[in-house]
Parts: structure tokens; C-alpha cells; sequence
């Protein structure tokens, strides 16, 4: 993996906002990974319900997780159906709630 990021910030980021899994998927996998250049694509799995009611908030979690991971995060719960299979091969999990 091209890039070094706090495990311990990672879980303190995932646990308050109900993250059950977050994936990195994309180029931050590949050869042609650019750190400063290329984005973080980062798929989150939700605890049922922990996004009722979070409203606009949703929309920070990537800026905050930038702040962790060093760059800019291209942030998805959900994917197209015939997306979801490819990116789930290929997905590293970097964090799963215990």
C-alpha cells in the first residue's frame, strides 16, 4: 500500500457514525496510484439505521477522513448493482467494527 494512516484514528472515525465496514477500492490499489494526485475511494458498510436521520452530515465524512487517510476521498455507501461485485473483489478492508 502506497500511503501509511493512523489505524487507532481510523476506528475512532468509524465507530461514533455507525460504520460497520471501510473499504479502500481503485487506483489506491493499483500501480497507477499517484499519492497527491489520485483520490482515496473509500466504500463504508453501515450499521443498520445509523444513517437515519444524519442528514447534511453525511456529506463531511469524506473531508474528515482526508484529514486520516492523507489525500482526497472519493466517500460511497451504496454502488450500482453491477458495480458492487467488481469493486468487492478487489476492495482492501481497512477497518471492520468488532
Amino acid at each position: 500500500m502506497p500511503f501509511n494512516f493512523d489505524r487507532e484514528a481510523l476506528a475512532d472515525f468509524c465507530r461514533p457514525r455507525g460504520i460497520r465496514k471501510l473499504s479502500l477500492f481503485g487506483s489506491a490499489l493499483r500501480d497507477d496510484f499517484r499519492p497527491g494526485e489520485s483520490d482515496f475511494d473509500v466504500l463504508a458498510e453501515f450499521e443498520p439505521g445509523a444513517l437515519r436521520g444524519i442528514g447534511l452530515d453525511f456529506f463531511s465524512y469524506g473531508p474528515d477522513l482526508e484529514k486520516i487517510l492523507g489525500g482526497k476521498v472519493d466517500f460511497c455507501s451504496k454502488l450500482n448493482r453491477y458495480i458492487r461485485p467488481i469493486v468487492e473483489k478487489e476492495c482492501l478492508l481497512l477497518y471492520e467494527q468488532v
